[in-house]
């Protein structure tokens, strides 16, 4: 199972948009605060949020927090995806229960954290001149990729003819 990881998310539309995502691909969705929105139960009925029950959700108050609960000298990874390195994620060799952690949408993860972590730190190439891709797609495009490199998709839903 791989982990996604939301920093401060800000835009409850893109965490839902991640929360399908998570569970289509069978992932754990982190979410470490503050949050900008609420998930109560009654702000994701709203939302329309009909799976948000079959998510495997945890939230965090801090990011230290969540890498206590689940130290690196496991095995697992943490790597950290910004606009602002220059490593491409086609370079990364993803494994099971590896951590792919998102920044806010507005900033990205501090650059301290980037600082921190260089050999983890992984971008999706884009034109120049382009400034990021939508959070929920940048998902998207990672936890896939590092689903097809370790050769197992963990649901497989069968198409009605």
């Amino acid at each position: 199972m791989f982990h996604i990881v939301l920093i401060e998310p800000e835009i409850p539309q893109n965490t839902g948009n991640i929360a399908r995502l998570c569970v289509a691909a069978g992932a754990r969705l982190h979410l470490v605060g503050p949050l900008g929105f609420s998930i109560d139960e009654k702000a994701v009925r709203r939302a329309g949020m009909d799976y948000w029950e079959r998510l495997d959700l945890r939230t965090w108050d801090s990011f230290e927090e969540l890498q206590m609960a689940h130290p690196s000298e496991t095995g697992a990874k943490y790597y950290f995806l910004s606009s602002k390195v220059e490593r491409s994620y086609w370079d990364a060799e993803f494994a099971d229960g590896d951590f792919l952690v998102f920044g806010r949408e507005t900033k990205g993860l501090p650059v301290s954290m980037l600082s921190a972590h260089p050999e983890t730190t992984l971008t999706i190439p884009m034109t120049e001149g382009m400034r990021s891709i939508n959070l929920a797609t940048s998902v998207g495009i990672v936890l896939y990729e590092a689903i097809r490199q370790i050769g197992k998709i963990p649901l497989v839903a069968s198409l009605p003819n």
